[in-house]
């Protein structure tokens, strides 16, 4: 609930009436010591809290996952999923060895074999 400027205003004013201008300060003051203490006995709690739960998010990631479990969900969905591929890899068998394939070397030229009687065939670019 969000209060605006004026209805501030409109209860300070009205408080102001009710209490008169000679009360005011020292009720203030009870109300200041009784948020202070409040915020102590709260701070108290969350402290014991966390030392009983060290995994225990952050105030304002809870204040977040609140707003938007949606966010919460897909989040612990890729832990789970991040687990799942880890035990996978773990539990594989190692893979194969590569063994480098032997190198192949390119055929040569067939040789063609000149007898003393054999002539040279004639060059194409001659004619």
């Amino acid at each position: 609930m969000f209060l605006s400027p004026i209805k501030i205003m409109v209860i300070v004013a009205v408080v102001l009436l009710l209490m008169g201008p000679d009360k005011l300060p020292e009720v203030a003051h009870r109300l200041g010591s009784s948020w202070r203490a409040l915020k102590r006995i709260q701070e108290r709690v969350e402290s014991e809290v966390r030392d009983a739960i060290p995994d225990l998010p952050s105030t304002g990631d809870i204040a977040r996952i609140v707003r938007s479990p949606i966010n919460l969900l897909n989040q612990l969905s890729d832990q789970v999923d991040a687990k799942e591929a880890a035990e996978v890899r773990k539990n594989a068998p190692p893979p194969p060895e590569t063994v480098a394939p032997p190198l192949i070397t390119p055929p040569s030229r067939p040789v063609v074999a000149r007898t003393e009687n054999s002539t040279p065939p004639p060059d194409p670019s001659l004619n």
